[in-house]
């Protein structure tokens, strides 16, 4: 499925991203071991942007947050947004782009967003 804001696949500069705050809620051998499953994953599936905001238990940031702001004049210029890293487990952890969600969540709480995403007891057995 391809949507009309976004790329189709992360740029290098997400995984980088993901693994500085994955490090923050893991040991880091594990984030490494997580951020690797994110880079070998082929596989993206596309969610809505309130089903993530639910799933991940994170709030949406206003339009007027300065992260947010800039993935909304990206989308407004015709830039297409990096897909959404995430890691699932209880609660969804998003690895990287959480602003680019509730950027999504602003033009429309349906949009679609495509993310690549992994399991976190599969990476790290």
């Amino acid at each position: 499925m391809k949507t009309e804001n976004w790329k189709e696949e992360p740029e290098d500069k997400d995984y980088p991203a993901a693994l500085n705050y994955l490090s923050l809620l893991t040991d880091p051998r594990e984030a490494k071991k997580i951020v690797k499953a994110l880079k070998a994953s082929s596989q993206i599936d596309h969610f809505a942007a309130k089903d993530l905001l639910r799933a991940s238990g994170l709030p949406c940031l206003g339009a007027d947050d300065h992260e947010v702001e800039k993935d909304l004049d990206k989308v407004k210029s015709g830039e297409k947004l990096s897909p959404v890293l995430l890691v699932r487990g209880a609660p969804l952890w998003v690895a990287d782009g959480y602003h680019r969600i509730c950027a999504s969540y602003h033009l429309c709480e349906d949009e679609v967003v495509p993310c690549l995403i992994v399991d976190r007891i599969k990476t790290v057995q």
